[in-house]
């Protein structure tokens, strides 16, 4: 604002120079007044032109608005209070409001206004102002001084007020990346080693009970002890996966991921580790999946293996069928199987006071990558399937938008 003051004290200063040089006195006058003229056009210009560099000299020292209202007094002696000069002098106390708040103001406002009572008392030519007219500029210098000190004052509380946002908003930044940060290892512990270490649980009980059996059958023993040890050490090999990808570096290069591969594979093993028949099928042969960001295709499958835990876990079906293709600009992957399907009061918010964070997880997973998911019969009469639709332009974007609050579990995106 004071660099903004400064530009139209140079215009004023500008237009009533040549009156100033020609009403001066030949000689020492006119020296004076030229010398004037140069001081107080070139502070304003060098104030105007770099106020980040002036500036603070300004504001640290009141003395050199002082000199320059005394240089601005000698033109107002030659040019006279009724040309553009006068406009002048109500930007000095203006200029003292806003940096040296109502203290500068009020005594940059008394002098001025002495200042232009004397000029207009020691000019001839207006003794026939009255009293009021006589008061009008000095009485603006007093306006625009008090104006000043309140600018100043409302900049500051804005500008205090502004740095209070800023750091409330750091706040609340900070914060929602905790709790997203939270969200994330719950879904990455749950969907993970959460699950090997129930399996292993169940493992351990199962060995338990044939160890205490009357007879117990060496080879049974054999069996379930090795099922225990298997699953232990997919526990160890999860939690590493999982410190690894905390430390993974997001903006490091990473090969892009096969996925119809990896879903045969998933498929496949569990078909091994339950009994329960699973397929993979593609939607069209001809057209095969595209290669997928690791940073997606992590999402893809874990999407793909909490279904199929589910499924086993769940609903006793008879099957499962996992596929995925390419549609509309789209792909498409989805997990079916003929079980008894959901329960009619399954929404988020009963499954997560319920402390069932499986469909919770699938949800917030497929929004991660910009995805929409569907979770329920479909165009099946029975069983469940969960249906993700992730548009291409999400494979090639460098970043993921942020997960909405709580979408229905049958129709989330």
């Amino acid at each position: 604002m004071c660099r903004q003051v400064f530009g139209f004290r140079l215009a004023m200063i500008a237009l009533a120079a040549p009156a100033a040089l020609l009403n001066a006195s030949p000689g020492l006058g006119q020296n004076l007044v030229g010398a004037a003229v140069v001081v107080t056009f070139m502070g304003s210009y060098a104030l105007f032109r770099d106020w980040e560099r002036f500036g603070p000299l300004l504001l640290r020292h009141p003395t050199l608005l002082a000199a320059d209202t005394l240089f601005g007094s000698l033109l107002l002696v030659s040019a006279g209070p009724d040309t553009t000069l006068a406009y002048v002098s109500v930007c000095t106390p203006l200029l003292a409001g806003l940096a040296y708040s109502w203290r500068g103001a009020a005594c940059f406002a008394s002098l001025q206004s002495l200042i232009l009572l004397l000029v207009q008392a020691t000019l001839a030519r207006t003794g026939d102002r009255t009293p009021a007219e006589a008061l009008l500029v000095p009485g603006l210098c007093v306006i625009t001084g008090a104006a000043g000190s309140l600018l100043r004052n409302l900049m500051l509380r804005f500008g205090e007020a502004t740095r209070a946002l800023t750091a409330v908003q750091a706040r609340l930044a900070a914060t929602e990346a905790v709790a997203e940060e939270r969200a994330r290892l719950a879904r990455e512990l749950h969907d993970s080693v959460a699950k090997t270490l129930h399996g292993v649980a169940l493992a351990a009980e199962g060995l338990a009970a044939s160890a205490n059996a009357p007879a117990p059958d060496a080879a049974v023993l054999r069996r379930q002890a090795d099922l225990v040890a298997r699953a232990a050490r997919r526990a160890a090999t999860e939690s590493r996966e999982l410190l690894t990808d905390l430390r993974r570096d997001p903006g490091g290069p990473a090969s892009a991921l096969d996925l119809e591969a990896e879903l045969r594979t998933r498929t496949r093993d569990f078909t091994a580790r339950t009994g329960i028949p699973a397929t993979y099928e593609p939607t069209d042969a001809d057209r095969p999946l595209p290669p997928v960001p690791p940073a997606v295709g992590r999402q893809l499958l874990t999407i793909t293996d909490e279904a199929l835990e589910n499924a086993h876990r769940h609903a006793s079906p008879a099957s499962v069928r996992v596929t995925a293709g390419v549609a509309d600009d789209h792909l498409l992957l989805a997990v079916y199987d003929d079980g008894r399907g959901l329960p009619h009061d399954a929404t988020l918010d009963h499954l997560r006071e319920t402390g069932h964070f499986g469909l919770l997880g699938m949800v917030e997973r497929a929004a991660s990558v910009g995805a929409r998911i569907s979770i329920g019969r479909g165009a099946h009469p029975r069983g469940t399937e969960v249906r993700l639709e992730l548009p291409l332009t999400a494979l090639t974007a460098l970043t993921v938008p942020t997960a909405p609050d709580d979408p229905d579990p049958g129709d989330a995106a």
